[in-house]
């Protein structure tokens, strides 16, 4: 009986990974770092935002201006 199992079981996991019923990962994986937007992309995105209403001109002016320093 013990004769049978590495084989079988060696069988079985080939057949799962071929057919993609079983993923093997080696290693780590993908790693992502999550950074600070940038000022041009929190400009762009608070433009977006006036644009489409989110935010009145007033608060786009005074958003705008603490990101660019002004305060």
């Amino acid at each position: 009986m013990k004769k049978l199992f590495v084989p079988t079981a060696l069988a079985l996991s080939a057949t799962l990974l071929l057919t993609g019923c079983l993923v093997l990962k080696i290693g780590g994986g993908d790693k992502k770092e999550v950074g600070k937007a940038t000022i041009g992309q929190q400009l762009t995105d608070l433009k977006t935002a006036k644009d489409a209403g989110a935010i009145t001109d007033a608060e786009y002016e005074t958003q705008k201006a603490k990101l660019l320093g002004g305060k």
